[in-house]
């Protein structure tokens, strides 16, 4: 599964560039970048997008196929995932919401990006790194569009023990199959069993053990701004990852919000989710 985070996905009628950003602190993120071939346009608003928790890009290919035909896209991998380059020895400290969003703040500065030029695309882990950081008035942006935000990260109360108290690593093999099989008995939809299937093989252990350990303590602060950027939150009654009674609290606290709802978790990484991702945009001045 290397191959996962090392090769570059060729999307059609569109060009991709890939980097690795220093965003210091001994890290250095997976960026991907693509442009529409024949795209001549000024590029004036930018659309950066954060899949989440170990999130792998084919589960995205669908949607990318058609999006970056579109308009350019760029691609950020954070912290916990393989492709990252960490030259230091990590403990749960380092997957703190605020590394994660001094990670995007180093990106962006990087590319030269305007923040009231963004438009924002991101999915669990992703959208929750925004929200606690729009929140904190670390970052903004022109709009939002999130899946699957977490107010918190409850796990069952046997992945809790094993979170809390330290593993051997030759054990991190077993863990992730008892993972999986969890998964697999909770989640209704076939896709998301695929893309989980598929992002749990992929992953370094050891930084997801850490980042799991981080966030099975974290709660999101839902005092937000009045100023908040316009954003929409896509959700679907069965996902039952993201659990729907903290979404919709999200939608009700976070100003400039609307909740829409879609038909599953997998129609958010189909490219007929772009429908209700236009209409949306096309509401902003």
């Amino acid at each position: 599964m290397e191959d996962e985070w090392t090769h570059i996905p060729q999307l059609p009628d569109s060009n991709c560039e890939e980097e690795f950003v220093d965003v210091g602190r001994g890290v250095k993120l997976r960026v991907l970048k693509w442009i529409p071939a024949n795209y001549s346009s000024e590029i004036v608003n930018h659309l950066i997008m954060i899949p989440g928790w170990g999130s792998v890009f084919e589960g995205w290919r669908p949607l990318l196929s058609e999006w970056v035909t579109r308009r350019p896209i760029i691609y950020i991998e954070t912290r916990e995932k393989k492709s990252a380059i960490i030259e230091k020895k990590i403990t749960k400290k380092d997957f703190q919401m605020e590394e994660h969003s001094k990670d995007l703040i180093g990106i962006i500065n990087h590319l030269g990006l305007e923040m009231s030029n963004i438009d924002w695309f991101a999915s669990s882990l992703g959208a929750t790194i925004l929200l606690d950081a729009f929140q904190k008035q670390s970052i903004g942006g022109r709009s939002a569009i999130l899946i699957g935000p977490n107010i918190d990260f409850k796990p069952p109360l046997w992945a809790n023990l094993f979170l809390r108290f330290p593993l051997p690593k030759f054990t991190y093999p077993i863990l992730r199959k008892i993972v999986l099989f969890a998964l697999e008995k909770r989640l209704k939809e076939e896709g998301q069993k695929i893309r989980y299937r598929r992002m749990f093989k992929a992953q370094d252990l050891q930084r997801m053990m850490l980042s799991a350990r981080y966030n099975i303590d974290y709660k999101m602060n839902l005092q937000f701004p009045e100023d908040t950027i316009s954003s929409a939150i896509l959700s679907a009654k069965s996902d039952k990852l993201h659990a729907l009674d903290g979404v919709v609290k999200i939608s009700q606290c976070l100003p400039n919000c609307q909740l829409i709802d879609i038909p599953s978790n997998q129609y958010a990484h189909e490219s007929e989710v772009l429908k209700e991702i236009e209409e949306f945009h096309n509401t902003l001045s």
